[in-house]
């Protein structure tokens, strides 16, 4: 895949710089930022009605997320990609959906199901989006290809952005495009959760600020969390050992969204397998009338 172009426009007085393969503006401290946005909008629409580019498919916020609304004002969107085909250091909660049966299949060493593999096997047009995105980008030959295909599908705007609800990053080269693309958006928060740490510590001096990377226990990379001090999330089966571990428990993505080093962690959710430590879990927590379940898509 490859859309190649040269565009130039005028912002405020000033000629644009000549970026091949999007769209740039040189920053000018007398044009408004929101004046520089406002001309991004209409050129990515005149591009995409140009070259009819197969976009990917950005979610809209999920229940969880929503809660990001009634607290601060966020519209948390995400970009997801299919659970564990995409996830290459998952282990305690590897699952997958088969392409073809769409039934789900859990990892050799899962210790509880991932809620994600569950939406997708429960819901087809998420699993379909899911597959969409997986498809595109793995199509992509080069980091330009994916920094653009990134560039032209998602939106701009102030609002944290959240990548991967199902998916990982599956390569270091998607991961370096995520990277560039958050640099290149300064004024935007973008957060991920993350198995994948080693490409994470390939590139660990040039994290851009306003990426927070939370390193996710019950991969087969967990031993370089602690030796890299790494901010982390832990799954938990209540809210008893959280507590045990002097870790908060977040609830709606904020500790996530904050690039602040602070650990934490997260209840057990989604459909767990009959007859498992995770299914008495969640039975627990029900009898006992804990919040614990989100959204069943996203």
């Amino acid at each position: 895949m490859s859309h190649r172009y040269i565009i130039e426009i005028s912002v405020g007085g000033e000629l644009s710089e000549q970026w091949n393969g999007g769209v740039g503006v040189r920053y000018n401290p007398s044009t408004p930022l929101y004046t520089l946005l406002t001309h991004y909008v209409i050129i990515e629409l005149a591009i995409r009605e140009v070259h009819k580019l197969q976009l990917l498919k950005v979610s809209p916020p999920n229940t969880k997320l929503k809660e990001l609304i009634e607290r601060y004002n966020y519209y948390v969107e995400s970009l997801s990609l299919l659970s564990g085909h995409t996830c290459p250091y998952a282990l305690t909660c590897m699952a997958k959906v088969h392409k073809k049966t769409r039934k789900i299949v859990d990892g050799k060493y899962a210790e509880h199901r991932c809620f994600s593999a569950s939406n997708e096997a429960a819901f087809p047009a998420v699993f379909n989006a899911r597959k969409h995105n997986t498809d595109l980008l793995q199509s992509c030959k080069t980091e330009d290809e994916i920094y653009q295909l990134l560039d032209f599908s998602i939106r701009k705007s102030f609002d944290p952005f959240r990548i991967h609800i199902g998916g990982e990053f599956y390569n270091q080269m998607y991961f370096n495009a995520w990277l560039r693309f958050a640099s290149d958006n300064p004024y935007r928060i973008f957060y991920a959760y993350t198995k994948s740490i080693p490409y994470w510590i390939k590139r660990l001096g040039d994290i851009p600020s306003n990426l927070s990377l939370t390193a996710s226990y019950g991969g087969r990379a967990d031993n370089l969390i602690e030796k890299h001090n790494l901010k982390y999330a832990m799954v938990v089966n209540h809210p008893e050992d959280a507590e045990r571990l002097q870790l908060e428990i977040d609830h709606d993505d904020s500790h996530a969204i904050a690039n602040d080093n602070k650990s934490f962690a997260l209840l057990i959710h989604g459909t767990q397998k009959a007859g498992t430590k995770s299914s008495q879990a969640i039975k627990r927590m029900n009898s006992e009338n804990i919040k614990y379940q989100y959204s069943k898509v996203g």
